[in-house]
């Protein structure tokens, strides 16, 4: 062996050993406590709960030091805690021991709800409590068994007998419900995008339904209101039901009997409604004015003397024809082309078109010589709407009266008042 292999030798042998020493003495902690490396902190527990000096301490499962030692104590056992530098922390992060292994090897775990501060510090105190330790394993077991003596045993002989029959000859059904339940699976995954749309509408649904729920309970209140006087109204009800088919027989057959001229009275009552509408000012003026008429007649008449009130329509009025074109200049029905504008209109005065528009409301009665009086009438104030006298002060109509008053003389007043 030559002396440059027997120099290799030698200098491996003393870096393997340097370097298992570090590891030992790093492991058992000496470098930290010889550089001054770390932090150490103290816990308290009511027990151990399993724990032992050299047990792993770590943070929401980190590693972030070990139990450096342990003593008991009156009130359980103080944990001398050898954290890593650096660690951060929180003074108020509970702490609990659990099961690293199925051994059942335990390790310390701080679960703070958050990683905001105070943190600990060099030489600071935890204190745990009976929830920081894990359920003992004889306690469990007692439990577990006085949970098995409290089944009754002739009835739990009855429920594994029930269920044997409810199982019997069922393995192809559960086969198929299994088989359909894996497709199941499998569709909904397939459709996992519609399944988050239709969560995500559900939820702008509920909102919908909360942004409603005063409608909603006024909704059911007034529900709950029907529903109670449906019940109320239930022999009613059934009478109604009960006749409603013999109703209904006798109608079909009315109708039936009407089929020829009912067509013809519904067309007619169009017609007619149509024409009321379009004349709906002059029918709202002559059922006011029309009873004025009837009642200041009847206040002129005596017992020994007579007068009579008539109302008639005047259709004896010939068409206008001042103001339109001539037969002669007439257009052809089939010609479609343009024509020159003509701006017809009737030209003749009264009576000629005294519904038209040059004799409606709303100038005064002396701006358009000739013009009728025609307007809304308001049976509070007895004013005409723009009707004003020749002095341009408005017309009123008011009633006469009760005229028997002025004896033989009263029937002047048919001719009077009206002028007055």
């Amino acid at each position: 062996m030559t002396a440059g292999i027997k120099t290799r030798l030698i200098a491996f042998a003393i870096l393997s050993a340097v370097g298992i020493v570090y590891i030992t003495a790093s492991y058992l902690g000496f470098i930290d406590k010889v550089l001054g490396r770390g932090m150490t902190i103290h816990a308290t527990l009511p027990t151990s709960g399993g724990l032992f000096e050299g047990s792993e301490v770590s943070y929401r499962g980190v590693k972030i030091g070990k139990v450096a030692a342990m003593n008991t104590s009156r009130d359980g056992v103080e944990l001398e805690l050898a954290l890593e530098e650096g660690t951060k922390l929180p003074k108020d992060a509970p702490m609990y021991v659990h099961n690293l292994s199925a051994v059942g090897e335990q390790y310390l775990d701080f679960e703070p709800a958050d990683d905001e501060g105070p943190y600990v510090k060099d030489g600071d105190r935890i204190e745990g409590s009976a929830d920081s330790l894990p359920t003992d394993e004889a306690d469990l077991l007692v439990s577990l068994n006085d949970f098995v003596k409290s089944v009754d045993e002739e009835n739990l002989q009855v429920t594994v007998s029930e269920l044997g029959q409810m199982f019997d000859d069922t393995g192809e059904p559960l086969q198929q419900l299994l088989d359909n339940g894996s497709r199941f699976i499998d569709e909904a995954s397939a459709h996992s995008d519609e399944t988050i749309a239709l969560l995500n509408d559900g939820l702008t649904v509920l909102g919908t339904q909360q942004d409603n729920s005063e409608n909603i309970r006024s909704f059911s209140h007034d529900l709950s209101l029907l529903t109670e006087a449906l019940a109320h109204s239930d022999q009613d009800l059934r009478t109604v039901l009960s006749g409603t088919p013999a109703t209904a027989k006798e109608v079909d057959l009315l109708l039936k009997d009407l089929e020829p001229t009912i067509p013809v009275l519904l067309a007619n009552a169009v017609s007619t409604q149509q024409v009321m509408v379009t004349h709906l000012g002059g029918l709202e003026q002559l059922l006011v004015t029309f009873p004025r008429v009837i009642a200041g007649g009847f206040t002129g008449t005596t017992p020994d003397g007579y007068g009579h009130v008539n109302l008639q329509y005047d259709s004896d009025v010939n068409p206008c024809t001042d103001g339109y074109l001539p037969p002669s200049k007439w257009r052809q029905g089939n010609d479609l082309t343009d024509g020159p504008i003509f701006p017809a209109k009737c030209n003749s005065p009264l009576p000629y078109v005294a519904r038209g528009s040059k004799y409606s409301p709303g100038t005064p009665l002396n701006s358009n010589p000739g013009r009728t009086m025609v307007g809304s009438y308001d049976p509070v104030t007895g004013l005409v709407d723009g009707a004003v006298d020749a002095n341009g002060q408005p017309i009123r109509y008011v009633a006469p009266g009760n005229l028997s008053v002025l004896g033989g003389d009263s029937w002047k007043w048919l001719l009077v008042g009206p002028v007055s």
